[in-house]
């Protein structure tokens, strides 16, 4: 395993996280605004945020072997209880990031109309359903389709939370502690 000098994740990591963040914060707000647009928008809306989630799921894949090989920065700044802290979060972060796309893969290849509406990333790359979903029969088809997006939407406010203290725990070190916390995940 290799370890980056001066307390500072590694290139191929900071792009990584940026590129992820800046996607999943998109895909966010796209959704939270799909009931306000207009009709012929919607399934643009949707069909988008498929694709953005499908893109985060590949993405987490290539950061989870990225991370699996390279060793992050030492936190010997933090107390003992913050690290742990860290930790935590960034388990739950990595596990939200795997189960959200997934959970929301799982509950569009159980959509009643899947078989009639192709999937296919940003309109460009088909993309398949998961085959097992799609071949259940109609009742319990659509009785999973709302239980995985029940799934999908748990997960996501699990994801807020854990985001949101995310954010606030690297500008708290930053700012309040004077530690140089923003740096190490800095271009």
């Amino acid at each position: 395993m290799s370890s980056q000098p001066n307390n500072r994740y590694s290139g191929i990591a900071i792009a990584l996280h940026w590129v992820m963040a800046v996607l999943m914060l998109g895909n966010i707000v796209l959704i939270w605004i799909v009931d306000e647009l207009p009709d012929e928008r919607v399934r643009l809306a949707i069909d988008t945020h498929k694709s953005i989630g499908i893109t985060v799921l590949g993405l987490f894949v290539l950061r989870l072997l990225w991370r699996l090989g390279h060793r992050p920065p030492a936190l010997d700044a933090l107390a003992p209880w913050e690290r742990l802290a860290a930790k935590l979060g960034h388990i739950g972060l990595y596990a939200l990031l795997l189960a959200m796309p997934l959970s929301g893969w799982l509950h569009d290849s159980a959509w009643k109309d899947a078989a009639t509406h192709p999937m296919s990333l940003f309109g460009m790359v088909p993309w398949p359903r998961i085959g097992f979903i799609m071949g259940l029969e109609p009742a319990l088809k659509e009785q999973l389709h709302g239980i995985f997006g029940e799934v999908h939407e748990l997960l996501a406010d699990g994801f807020y939370v854990l985001f949101a203290l995310h954010v606030l725990g690297a500008l708290k070190h930053q700012f309040m502690d004077r530690q140089k916390m923003l740096q190490r995940m800095w271009f």
